[in-house]
C-alpha cells in the first residue's frame, strides 16, 4: 500500500485513491508502508519518530486481528472493544477502555468526548489513541474523527480498527503537527 504523507497527519495504510480530495496532500511519491521514505530516511523527518511506536502498534493491531479471527465480522462495536480489552490484557498491553477526555478550543474547556481506548506508547506522554467502528466500510468522516480526537488530544500516533468487513481493516494515523 501506497503511504500517505499530509500536512499535519498521515494515513500510513490507506489507499491513496480514498484521500486524494483531502486537503493538505504534501506528497505521496516515493513512500513505501514500511515507514520510511525511499531514501531510507525515517520518518522523523515529520516530525514523529515511527520507530518507536512500531512495536505498540503491531501489538494492538496483532490482538485486534486475533479478536477478529475468533469472532468474525457482524458484532456490535461493543462487543468488539470488550473483547479486545480482554485480548490486550492478555498480550500485557496497558489501556484502558472508555476513558473520558476534554476537549478544549483555544485553551477553553468546550466539552468531553470517550474514547474507545487509551494505550500505553514508548512513554506516559506518548500514548496512542484506539478507536474501533463495526461497519461495512470506513469512510472519510471515520478518519476526519480519528485525525480530530488526535488533534483534541495531542497525540501523535492512533489506530483506526474496523471489525466489519470479512477481513479487520486497520489504519495508522500519524499526527505531525498541531494547531495552536
Amino acid at each position: 500500500m501506497m503511504e500517505i504523507v499530509f500536512s499535519d497527519w498521515a494515513d500510513f495504510e490507506a489507499d491513496a485513491g480514498n484521500l486524494s480530495d483531502l486537503p493538505g496532500l504534501l506528497s505521496a511519491e516515493g513512500a513505501g508502508s514500511s515507514g520510511y521514505l525511499a531514501t531510507g530516511e525515517p520518518q522523523a523527518r515529520y516530525g514523529v519518530d515511527l520507530t518507536i511506536y512500531n512495536p505498540f502498534t503491531h501489538r494492538i493491531i496483532g490482538c485486534a486481528i486475533q479478536v477478529h479471527s475468533l469472532l468474525g465480522c457482524g458484532f456490535p462495536e461493543v462487543v468488539y472493544q470488550r473483547a479486545l480489552a480482554i485480548e490486550l490484557q492478555r498480550a500485557g498491553v496497558v489501556a484502558q477502555r472508555e476513558i473520558e477526555t476534554p476537549i478544549f478550543y483555544r485553551n477553553e474547556h468546550v466539552g468531553t468526548r470517550r474514547v474507545d481506548f487509551m494505550a500505553a506508547g514508548p512513554s506516559p506522554e506518548q500514548s496512542i489513541l484506539v478507536e474501533l467502528k463495526a461497519t461495512t466500510a470506513l469512510t472519510d468522516a471515520h478518519q476526519a474523527q480519528i485525525v480530530n480526537y488526535l488533534e483534541a488530544h495531542r497525540l501523535h500516533v492512533g489506530l483506526l480498527l474496523n471489525f466489519g468487513t470479512t477481513s479487520l481493516q486497520h489504519r495508522r494515523f500519524i499526527k505531525t503537527n498541531f494547531a495552536t
